[in-house]
């Protein structure tokens, strides 16, 4: 009676059926059958792995080296994917782009025998790097090379001139030089045949030994001197040559204002009699009389003393006698 209202009676009567049912047993893997797969998938997988281990890529500033058994057997000059033979080949980079290196400072002598220091930086790049392996064997045997020769030259050039014309700016010798070192070193490259090329090569720094510095500085320190002295010299020349200049022209001015002024005057004085003469002329007797009293302006003082005759014009006027 239990039994009927039990719910799950039917499930424990299907789990005691099954369990009762034997186990099937799995049939082993027969692996001779799937060896030819794994093989075939093995090997698809080494050969992909290989073929992206020897797969490179060459870059817009890059050149790509070939190497077989340590020989140069190609040079890859155009950007793009490219594959080596694997085991064989080994791949190595070069730049296209340009290079600046920093020479180490060298101390040379100049034409009149001073000691400097001079600090140089170039500017190169690779132009043909087949050549360039072939010569140097590697950048750092290129850029060696590159060193020596512009050391060579600059000891050349700097060495044909004087200190003074070294450190002035203003000098062209000095303006030149920069250009004049540059093509030198092109021409011991590419007579040498080295694969590079010098941009550019510049001077950064030029400068004395500590022992030389003092006697330099004071030689510059009398140099300024001697010129400063040279510019008051001729400034003093030049003040007194303008000064004397100028007193040439004063006194030219002076006389030719005086020269005119007499000539003026004369002319003045001609017109001035010629309207005395015609007011005169008009009245010859009033002229006598006032040319006669114009005389005693000068001749007659405070304490003059005359003696004339009684029939002298001026003892008649005197008595007032005007006939």
């Amino acid at each position: 009676m239990a039994d009927n209202h039990n719910p799950f009676s039917n499930l424990e009567t299907k789990f005691k059926t099954v369990e009762k049912k034997p186990k099937k047993e799995k049939a082993p893997m027969d692996f001779k059958k799937h060896y030819k797969s794994f093989i075939t998938i093995f090997l698809a997988f080494v050969i992909i792995v290989v073929a992206f281990a020897n797969v490179y890529v060459v870059k817009e500033g890059d050149y790509k080296i070939i190497r077989q058994f340590g020989e140069v057997v190609g040079v890859k000059y155009e950007p793009g994917v490219y594959m080596k033979v694997p085991f064989v080949q080994s791949v190595t980079t070069i730049p296209k782009y340009q290079m600046n290196y920093k020479l180490s400072e060298k101390e040379i002598n100049t034409k009149d025998k001073r000691r400097i220091i001079i600090d140089n930086y170039a500017v190169w790049h690779v132009v043909d790097p087949k050549q360039m392996i072939k010569s140097a064997g590697s950048l750092v045997g290129a850029s060696s090379r590159m060193e020596e020769f512009i050391y060579s030259v600059v000891r050349s050039e700097l060495g044909q001139l004087e200190y003074n014309d070294i450190i002035n700016d203003e000098n062209s010798s000095r303006g030149s030089l920069n250009d004049k070192i540059t093509a030198e070193v092109n021409a011991h490259l590419e007579k040498d045949k080295y694969g590079i090329e010098v941009v550019d090569v510049r001077i950064k720094r030029i400068d004395l030994p500590e022992e030389n510095e003092q006697s330099v500085y004071n030689e510059m320190i009398s140099e300024r001197q001697k010129i400063a002295q040279k510019y008051l010299s001729t400034g003093d020349a030049d003040k007194r040559r303008i000064e004397a200049e100028t007193d040439r022209q004063v006194r030219e001015m002076l006389a030719t204002a005086k020269k005119d002024a007499a000539v003026i005057e004369a002319v003045g004085e001609a017109e001035a009699a010629k309207i005395y003469n015609q007011s005169f002329s008009k009245d010859p007797e009033f002229y006598s009389l006032y040319r006669t009293l114009e005389s005693y302006k000068k001749t007659i003082g405070e304490d003059t003393m005359i003696i004339i005759p009684s029939d002298s014009p001026y003892a008649k006027i005197l008595s007032g006698y005007l006939e």
